[in-house]
């Protein structure tokens, strides 16, 4: 393939590949020149030009294919307009003598048709340029036209439409011919030739002024005949057509109006045009006479659905403005329409008429108006019902009869409604919340207006209101429960008039039906009122027979829209409605008997009516309450169900008797009942299986029903992929809604409410916008069908034998058109059976059962009904899969390959390659393995056959599956098959859609099937790859949109595996311009694509997208229609979010936009804000349409004016893209919202987004970055519109956003005023988008979550003024008023779920308040006690005292309300505490609900208990425990419920309760919730739970009431500890463990406090026994501590959990275990040394809880652990600070040591070894050791000094550890760290001056020698840093103590050691001043240090003085020197001595 990129075509390379290779080789060629000419250097193009235009040329008569033959046009085109034009003109003559030739053979057609395409490419391109040339051209290729065979057509037509293009008005001497010539082929054979006319009369008509003047109505007529007969594609091109030429008809184009004077068309004639179409389709005006008075012959299904996208095309190509000026014409128009009786001659026609202009009405009015307009369109259409109510009163209030034409009126009436009012539905649901202007200003009045519809006499019309109705109660939820309201009275008013019955409980059930829509529901009373209205009417029935219809149909329809609220309110009225259900059937076989006999028909009626009715509610019930369905309720249900499947035999000799309008009713009954079977299990109702599959059978095989009704079920069942063969079926497209209408199947596309009111209240499918059942017949042949499914797995063998041959020979017998139907029926029947066998893993049966299946399927794979093969070849697979045996696939397989070698014919041949297909399919690649090289070899060889398109078609299909299904064992077929697709591609006509369709998703299955290999540089892999990527080219350039998305699903597949490969430069500017297709299949690929691009490379897409724009604009080429403006993809995106409604498109939309935020939003900050910020600010009240852009502030108002006068006039104007787009609808607006919350949340990587200092300086350094904080305000001013907006997912969305900035940014300081923070400004705004929020009318998941950003805010600190926090906090207030209102408030819109939303959530808030306040009050009140802390801060505090807050502000806002408020909070509580109750305890709940909850919503209060109990029960703790458990309430405020219901069950009894019961009550309370949560905290829950729950525990165990009951009961202490040490194995976060820690030491202290106190009440008891004091504690006297009952055991199990977490060198295990590498001891993080400190201190404590026996089991351990944390974690530190951990070892140490046990003189040789081993222990690990080097020496020699002064006793003379001592001290003396050395003498000291003699002295024997030695040696080198001036100091300290320790008779010889070591260090008069700063302070410290102890032993210091006289004079002249300085500052050296007395390193902890 490389040899093919060069500028010419390498000839040699061609002549040496095969004959086969050749086009692929030539296509490649072609498409590097494409790329090519357009970048190349002009030079060398001309210079080569010669050889390329010969070489080119050539190419035209090698007989290319349809791509080549395209690209050579393109390039010969590209090359004349780049190079030089002089041969031309010769070029175009040979084209034009090709075209004349006369050879007419098939080999010499590809020749023609690549000339003609050349023709058309030059003109394209050089247009004018080509001079005078072009009417012979012309009249050349209308020559060729005439005699052109299809293919030839549609080129010619094509390439005129490109000649036209090119010259534009110069041609206009031709226009007249062209048109003549090509009109009469508008109704060609050949679909494609149609389309092509249709696409060459729209380029004529932009010139052509007599198109849309004198030749309008022909162009209509001609269009309308174009329609009969046509197919989908053609649809589409002639409704373009026509639309356009209508909309030029009433508002040319400018240029062309100047040019010649024209007679514009009005309005009234273009739509009167167009309604011909619509009502008389293409029969014209010309067949006058006898047909048209006659009124005879409908219009052609295709026709009208061709027009009605017509009309829409028409509306869009005028756009918004225009229809918004027009809608009333418009309305009426289309209105009158579906009036018309033309449009409604039957009913299912008046169905399609009606989904005609629903259609019409839908793609103009959602798509092209913004939210104002569209209220205004509402209001228009309100106006419209209304008048034609009026109109309907007024004939059926004339009572004479004098109208006599009224009836008529009436009935055309009803569709005029159901239009109008599907349509205000949709509009109002469309809107959603921003509809509320629509709803509630008066004048419009469309409640009224609607409701009024609700008493037409037709229920059509009725049900069409109910429906409106629905959509305006979701569409705004607080009109439900009002609605509702009214409908229950106006039918308890309007009792005796049927309409109103009928109607009223329709709305009602519509009503019912949406409340799953609305999440804060309706409250359960509704349900009640519902119950009883049913219970009435149906009481009522019989009583008055003009009514009894109707009342038995609304009970009925009431009761089964009851059940869709689910099994919650449901439940509380089952009882009733069994009862209910048994008394409408006959109880017993007799009464079924004798009722036969009785009655009349109209009694007959209306008791199957009545069945009906009980059954559908029944289903309603099954299918919404399953959790209801007990083994009980079932065998309840089936008494009425088996009577009615008794009765349906009766039926028919009823109706003999009584006549056959019964039939419907009966219909209706057996569809109910199936469908209720079809939900409950087979096993209940096996009993009846015969007598039912009889039922079944009958129905489905059309045995009883003389019409030939078909199922709709087929295309379900059969598979989504194989539409492309059903040819008819229709693909997913924008126009689905009325192309149904054209499907082959009964009454397809015909859904209407009326066919089934039921569905009224039923669950809208999924993609529809208004449920549509199908007519009767058709439903119960599809319920039949399904219920076989279901019944079908569960039947005997014989049975299914004998339904299968009955099968064939119902077949056998009906002929004709029926035939087709009952083989449709049984065939889906048969399909329904065979996935049911799939689903239930069961077999089809024995031999004979699966011949008679495998004959009725082999005999419609030859069937003509391409439908029925592709019915037929699904079953042959679903066989397979089901029999599952390698023979029978293998027979299967056998009989398709000899068929297929055998036959000859279309239909046998591409039935059976699909039954291969499907067997591969079905059975899977290994399953199917053996069959896989015969069925390739197969399909390949029809692939081939070009004589039928439709066998390549079906045959490539199989292939696709084959592929698909095979996987990786399908590797070795792959070259082949690529080779021939390539081949087809290169050949197959383009007119063949669905051949390139199936080759488009063979080459898909051909990528996965080579998969990652695909990335490989090997040369079979390489020639793979540029194989696909040529397919994917030639697809691509195909103009059928199902083949440019196959193209890009397969563009994607290889951009999975081999992402290099694929070039974005040119995908994504085809995406770009895809996305504006009107395909929705190719905008679905588009998007699809681009978000699998955007998830790799979003930076890429964005920019090609944007370079892509850029192109556009600069090349005046007008074919690229882009509206990619400077907000790039992403703004076409967000564009796209407001017009498309299909829900997998919108989901791509926002995962793509979602990727690119990812990537792209930090980098590119200002571009995405502005991006959220212009779809937030385009609010709904700048008029209908508004452009993207928010207007410039600039142009003042009146240019705006001056503008707008414009554009009014030139509204069509020059060109597409002044058309403004809409401005972004709400639910853009909501999704711009959540992105804001997205960019917020990535920018949190990096800090300085949120720090303004930082920010600025960035900026300043890089103006081009940008930083969140610096669009602070941008992001208030966002959230604030949201969170004012009318919607209410944009305000929960804006409270969001609002949060999430204040959480943000709460603490980012204000750098120009220090002390303050930057949110302080914006407080205004914050307060004012909070307000709206507590209004009344507010639904409660607003104020929710406005409550939850109330206390984000009071409790971030941004506010410190309590004048403004009261703004806030007054919201607060107000809310609490209401929830103090307690549960009976009268106006109830929500269900009562939603008001304990709304009260929970306020408590929250309050908790929240309440927790940051007292957290406040806790840091000011310790603020005094530590000054130490803020020192170097203090002298800044003094001047912003006065902002700072003062200590108990925030308290002094929540202290007024804290009565009300810990009443209510503890209420709380105890509600959450009963609903965590585990169900087997709900028979303890209260009965009638609990403080903010009813029992019947119990299920969805849980839900908010569960989100909002963990704040307020944190609150609580801090409140009982600031208040001793409530101890300072008044008494007779006990009763701790609101006052409504006292929470408690006992009643009267709580007000006796004592302090201590309420105190213990509160407390189980309290630890019992705490307890139940963190016994097992779901995962999903919030961290911040957890943490408030450990703050909650330990702030309650701090309070003493608390620590004495969870003392005392010391099972409960144990319990808590348990569970913590399960949450510590489940939660990681460092916070959570901290806070376990915290609440297991205060439990310990806890118990040791009780302890105490029962200690000293002994004491006091036995004062004369001593011994026996000490022995209480736990262990008692044996010292076994029990696991499960022990506190201690329960702690230590916890705390040596966090030990071996954190340091698991602890664990002996892991040591010995072999693979053990030892670890090096590194510092802990800082969380962790916390943690582990804190776990030390605690277990320090253990002992002191036991007994004097239990303590020695435990100590042990305890001294084992903390010994070995000392190890572990004594690391030295650059700053020799000791580490947390340490000093908590050291602290434990001493606790140990220093506790009372030592006296236990029972324990004393146990204790004596425990201190002996430990300190042996410590010595071991303090050993110098090289692995590890940076141990810190001081640590271990504190703790070994702490041993030795602390336990002296048990370690004098152990010679051993002295010795270990000694070498310890003599190492750290000797330590070349002066710190060390220091510490060392420091500790030292303490040894030496301990008061056991016993112990100091060895240690001053064996130390102080040394000591004196490195004194002496300081002379030689003096100190030179003050650290090693410090350790001289202490050492000298040391030995002055020593000296004072000594006795009088030999201080001489000591201070004979001292002075001259002392006076050594003095410098001399000369060397002071030169002296370094240390050495000078050796020497002043020495002589202070001397002139000290001069006075002190003067005898003895004048003795050693004396000795040595050079000493004196040192001294001496020091004396002087000193003097002489002393005089300058005396000062100083008073302050001198104190300073220096003290030792210079203080200890954080005093061990000592």
């Amino acid at each position: 393939m490389e040899l093919a990129h060069s500028l010419l075509l390498n000839e040699d390379a061609l002549a040496q590949i095969t004959e086969a290779k050749r086009p692929v080789f030539i296509f490649e060629w072609l498409r590097f020149l494409d790329k090519v000419l357009v970048a190349a250097n002009r030079v060398d193009v001309k210079e080569k030009q010669k050889k390329l235009v010969e070489q080119l040329t050539g190419l035209i008569s090698s007989a290319p294919g349809p791509p080549t033959r395209k690209l050579l046009a393109k390039n010969l085109a590209t090359l004349y307009s780049i190079g030089d034009t002089f041969t031309v003109f010769q070029t175009l003559d040979k084209c034009n003598e090709i075209i004349k030739s006369k050879d007419d053979t098939p080999a010499y057609l590809p020749t023609k048709l690549a000339a003609v395409a050349c023709v058309g490419a030059f003109y394209e391109k050089m247009g004018r340029m080509l001079g005078s040339s072009f009417p012979d051209t012309i009249n050349n290729l209308l020559k060729a036209l005439k005699s052109a065979e299809s293919q030839g057509r549609g080129e010619i037509l094509l390439s005129l439409q490109k000649v036209l293009n090119g010259l534009g008005g110069a041609a206009a001497s031709c226009h007249r011919d062209i048109y003549k010539n090509a009109r009469s082929l508008l109704t060609d054979r050949s679909m494609a030739v149609r389309c092509a006319v249709a696409k060459c009369l729209l380029e004529l008509q932009n010139e052509a002024v007599f198109m849309w003047t004198t030749e309008l109505e022909n162009m209509a007529t001609l269009c309308f005949k174009a329609l009969e007969g046509s197919n989908y594609g053609v649809r589409v091109a002639v409704a373009k057509l026509l639309g356009t030429v209508m909309a030029t008809a009433l508002m040319p184009k400018q240029a062309a109006v100047m040019r010649q004077n024209v007679k514009r068309a009005t309005l009234e004639e273009v739509l009167e045009l167009m309604a011909t179409g619509f009502l008389r389709g293409g029969s014209g005006f010309l067949k006058s006479g006898g047909e048209m008075l006659k009124g005879g012959g409908s219009v052609s299904r295709e026709v009208r659905v061709g027009v009605t996208q017509a009309y829409v095309v028409f509306v869009t190509t005028l756009g918004g403005q225009w229809l918004e000026r027009n809608f009333a014409t418009f309305l009426s128009h289309v209105l009158d329409l579906v009036s018309h009786p033309r449009a409604t001659q039957t009913h299912v026609e008046a169905v399609y008429s009606r989904r005609c202009v629903s259609f019409m009405l839908r793609a103009t009015l959602g798509g092209l108006l913004g939210e104002k307009a569209q209220i205004a369109a509402g209001k228009e259409i309100c106006q419209a019902i209304s008048k034609q109510m009026r109109a309907v009163e007024a004939v059926v209030n004339d009572i004479s009869g004098e109208n006599k034409a009224g009836a008529a009126d009436v009935s055309a009436s009803q569709h005029v409604m159901v239009c109008a009012l599907k349509e205000l539905g949709s509009l109002v649901q469309s809107l959603s919340a921003t509809a509320s202007p629509l709803i509630q200003e008066p004048s419009i009045g469309l409640l009224e207006t609607v409701t009024s519809v609700l008493l037409h006499p037709s229920m059509a019309a009725r049900l069409a209101a109910a429906w409106c109705l629905r959509c305006v109660a979701v569409a705004l939820p607080y009109q439900l429960t009002p609605l509702l309201d009214r409908c229950a009275e106006r039918i308890n008013n309007l009792k005796s008039s049927p309409e109103a019955v009928s109607g009223y409980s329709f709305a009602m059930a519509a009503l019912l039906g949406g409340v799953h829509q609305c999440p804060l529901g309706i409250p359960h009373s509704k349900g009640k009122l519902v119950v009883s209205i049913a219970e009435d009417l149906l009481r009522t029935a019989a009583q008055n027979s003009r009514l009894s219809l109707q009342r038995t149909q609304a009970g009925w329809l009431l009761l089964g829209a009851l059940m869709t609220l689910g099994p919650s309110l449901v439940r509380y009225h089952l009882p009733k409605m069994l009862l209910l259900w048994r008394n409408v059937f006959p109880r017993s076989q007799k009464e079924l008997e004798a009722e036969k006999a009785r009655g009349d028909s109209f009694t007959w009626q209306v008791t199957l009516e009545g069945r009906a009715g009980a059954l559908c509610a029944m289903r309603s019930f099954v299918a919404h309450c399953p959790e209801l369905l007990t083994e009980d309720v079932i065998r309840r249900l089936m008494t009425p169900i088996e009577c009615a499947m008794t009765m349906m035999s009766h039926v028919p000799a009823i109706i003999k008797v009584h006549g056959a309008h019964l039939k419907a009713s009966a219909a209706m009954v057996r569809l109910r009942l199936y469908d209720i079977l079809a939900l409950l299990p087979p096993k209940t109702y096996e009993g009846s299986f015969n007598a039912l599959l009889r039922e079944l059978v009958a129905e489905f095989t059309l045995t009883d029903n003389s019409a030939n009704t078909t199922t709709s079920l087929l295309r379900s069942l059969c598979h989504y992929d194989d539409s492309v063969l059903m040819g008819s079926w229709l693909q997913e497209t924008d126009h689905k809604s009325i192309e149904d209408q054209l499907q082959p199947n009964s009454a397809s596309g015909s859904g209407a409410l009326e066919h089934d009111p039921s569905s009224i209240y039923l669950r809208v499918p999924v993609g529809e916008a208004i449920p549509g059942p199908l007519p009767l017949g058709v439903s119960v042949i599809d319920a039949s069908v399904a219920l076989f499914g279901v019944v079908f797995p569960h039947v005997s063998f014989k049975h299914r034998l004998q339904m299968l041959d009955h099968f064939a020979e119902c077949i056998k017998q009906a002929k004709g058109v029926r035939q087709q139907a009952v083989q449709l029926n049984i065939f889906t029947a048969v399909l329904s059976a065979l996935k049911g066998l799939a689903e239930n893993k069961s077999t089809l049966g024995p031999e004979e059962v699966r011949k008679s299946a495998l004959a009725l399927v082999m005999g419609a794979l030859d069937n003509p009904n391409p439908i029925l093969r592709c019915a037929a070849g699904e079953a042959l697979g679903r066989m397979a899969q089901v029999v599952g045996e390698a023979t029978f696939i293998a027979r299967m397989a056998q009989t398709s390959f000899d068929k297929l070698k055998s036959a000859r014919d279309v239909v046998s041949r591409t039935g059976h390659s699909l039954a291969l297909g499907c067997l591969h399919r079905y059975v899977g690649g290994i399953g199917s393995g053996q069959h896989l090289k015969t069925s390739v070899s197969i399909l390949l060889a029809l692939a081939q056959d070009g004589s039928s398109h439709e066998v390549q078609t079906w045959a490539l299909h199989s292939l696709a599956l084959i592929v698909d299904s095979s996987g990786p064992m399908y590797r070795g077929y792959v070259e082949p098959t690529l080779s021939l697709v390539l081949t087809l591609l290169l050949t197959v006509p383009p007119s063949h859609t669905e051949v390139h369709q199936c080759l488009g998703r063979c080459l898909g299955a051909l990528i996965t099937t080579v998969g990652p290999e695909l990335q490989g540089n090997g040369a079979t892999i390489s020639t793979i790859r540029s194989s696909c990527l040529v397919g994917c080219a030639i697809m691509q350039d195909h103009s059928d949109s199902l083949v440019q998305a196959a193209a890009i699903s397969c563009l994607q597949q290889l951009h999975m595996f081999a992402p290099r490969h694929v070039n974005l430069s040119s995908l994504v500017p085809c995406l770009c311009v895809h996305l504006c297709s009107s395909h929705l299949l190719l905008r679905r690929a588009a998007v699809a694509c681009l978000r699998q691009l955007a998830q790799r490379e979003a930076a890429e897409v964005c920019a090609y997208a944007m370079s892509l724009a850029k192109r556009a604009g600069d090349s005046k080429d007008a074919t690229i229609n882009l509206n990619i403006t400077e907000t790039g993809l992403e703004g076409v995106l967000f564009g796209m979010l407001d017009r498309e409604t299909d829900r997998k498109l919108c989901s791509d939309i926002h995962d793509t936009l979602g990727h690119m935020l990812s990537s792209l939003a930090v980098e590119k900050l200002p571009h995405w804000l502005k991006l959220c910020k212009d779809v937030l600010a385009a609010t709904t009240d700048v008029g209908g349409a508004v452009v993207f852009e928010v207007e410039k502030d600039e142009e003042d108002s009146e240019k705006k004016d001056e503008m707008d006068d414009d554009t009014m006039f030139t509204g069509l104007g020059e060109d597409d893209k002044s058309k403004p787009s809409v401005a972004p609808r709400w639910v853009t607006r909501v999704f711009a919202a959540d992105c804001l919350c997205r960019i917020i949340l990535l920018c949190e990587n990096d800090k300085a987004h949120f720090d303004l200092a930082a920010a600025r300086s960035a900026k300043a350094k890089n103006p081009k970055g940008d930083l969140l904080v610096l669009h602070l305000s941008d992001l208030i001013r966002m959230a604030f519109m949201a969170a004012t907006d009318h919607s209410n997912q944009l305000r929960m969305a804006g409270l969001q956003a609002l949060e999430d900035i204040i959480k943000k940014f709460a603490s980012v300081p204000e750098p120009e005023f220090p002390g303050h923070v930057i949110l302080e400004q914006y407080q205004a705004n914050v307060g004012a988008a909070l307000r709206p929020a507590f209004s009344p009318d507010t639904p409660s998941d607003i104020t929710a979550k406005a409550c939850q950003v109330c206390s984000t805010w009071i409790g971030s600190g941004v506010v410190s003024d309590l004048n403004d926090l009261r703004r806030v906090h007054n919201l607060l207030v107000s809310s609490l008023d209401k929830v103090q209102a307690g549960k009976g408030s009268s106006s109830q819109l929500y269900s009562e779920s939603a008001t304990t939303m709304e009260k929970l959530a306020v408590l929250k808030a309050w908790a929240e308040v309440y927790v940051v306040s007292m957290k406040i009050k806790k840091e000011a009140e310790s603020k005094p006690a530590k000054p130490a802390r803020n020192a170097d801060e203090d002298d800044d505090e003094d001047d912003m005292g006065a902002d700072v807050l003062p200590p108990d502000s925030l308290i002094t806002l929540v202290q007024p309300e804290l009565p009300s408020l810990s009443r209510l909070w503890l209420a709380m509580l105890r509600d959450y505490a009963l609903l965590t109750l585990p169900a087997e305890f709900s028979s303890q709940l209260p009965p009638d609900g609990g403080a903010f909850y009813t029992p019947e919503t119990i299920d969805t209060a849980r839900l908010h208990y569960r989100s909002s109990w963990a704040p307020v029960l944190h609150a609580v703790a801090l409140w009982l425990s600031s208040t001793g458990f409530g101890a300072d309430e008044e008494k007779e405020d006990v009763p701790s419920a609101p006052s409504k219901a006292p929470a408690l069950p006992q009643g009267a009894s709580v007000t006796t309760k004592t302090f201590e019961e309420s105190v213990e009550d509160r407390m189980h309370l309290m630890l019992g919730v705490s307890i139940e949560f963190l016994c097992f905290p779901r995962p999903e829950e919030p961290i911040e739970h957890v943490m408030s729950c450990l703050q909650a525990l330990f702030t309650l165990l701090a309070s003493p009431c608390a620590k004495i009951h969870i003392a005392q009961d010391q099972l409960l202490a144990v319990e808590l500890l348990n569970v913590l040490h399960r949450l510590l194995l489940t939660r990681d976060p460092p916070a959570v463990q901290l806070q376990v820690s915290a609440v297991v030491q205060e439990t310990i202290r806890a118990a040791q406090d009780h302890l105490q106190q029962q200690r000293t009440s002994k004491g006091k008891e036995e004062e004369g026994e001593k011994d026996c004091q000490p022995s209480l504690g736990e262990g008692g006297d044996t010292g076994e501590l029990v696991p499960g009952k022990s506190l201690v055991f329960a702690a230590m199990e916890l705390l040596v959990f966090i030990l071996v977490r954190h340091l698991p060198q602890l664990n002996t295990r892991v040591k010995e275990s072999p693979s053990h590498v030892p670890l090096r001891p590194q510092r802990l993080p800082e969380e962790s040394a916390r943690l582990v400190a804190n776990t030390v201190s605690i277990l320090a404590e253990l002992p002191s809880l036991c007994s004097p026996a239990a303590s020695m089991t435990i100590l042990p351990t305890v001294l084992f652990l903390i010994t070995g944390v000392l190890r572990e974690t004594a690391v030295k530190t650059a700053d020799n600070l000791v580490p947390v951990p340490v000093s908590a070892a050291l602290q434990g140490i001493k606790t140990i040591i220093t506790s009372p046990l030592a006296r236990v003189e029972s324990m004393q040789a146990q204790w004596t070894g425990l201190v002996r081993s430990s300190l042996a222990s410590v010595l071991e690990h303090s050993q110098p050791d090289e692995s590890r080097p940076d141990m810190d020496e001081v640590s271990m020699l504190t703790a070994i000094t702490l041993f030795l002064l602390s336990a002296s006793n048990e370690l004098v003379g152990v010679t051993v550890l002295q010795k270990g001592c000694m070498d310890r001290f003599r190492n750290a003396l000797n330590s070349s760290d002066p710190w060390v050395q220091a510490r060392c003498y420091q500790l030292l000291l303490s040894v030496f001056q301990h008061s056991s003699r016993a112990l100091s002295t060895p240690y001053i024997h064996a130390l102080a020698p040394l000591m004196v030695e490195k004194l002496k040696a300081v002379e030689r080198s003096r100190p030179g840093t003050a650290a090693e001036l410090q350790a001289v100091q202490e050492g000298i300290r040391v030995l002055e103590n020593l000296v004072g320790m000594g006795e009088e008779q030999n201080r001489v010889q000591l201070l004979a050691l001292l002075v001259p070591t002392l006076i050594s260090y003095l410098l001399d008069e000369n060397a002071i001043s030169s002296a370094p700063q240390v050495s000078k302070g050796l020497h002043d410290f020495a002589l202070q240090n001397l002139m000290r102890i001069g006075p002190l032993y003067p005898a003895a210091f004048k003795t050693v003085i004396g000795a040595a006289p050079e000493l004196k004079i040192r001294l001496e002249s020091a004396i002087r020197a000193n003097q002489a300085s002393s005089r300058a500052k005396a000062a100083a050296r008073q302050a001198q001595p104190t300073v220096q007395a003290a030792p210079t390193i203080k200890l954080k902890t005093s061990f000592f």
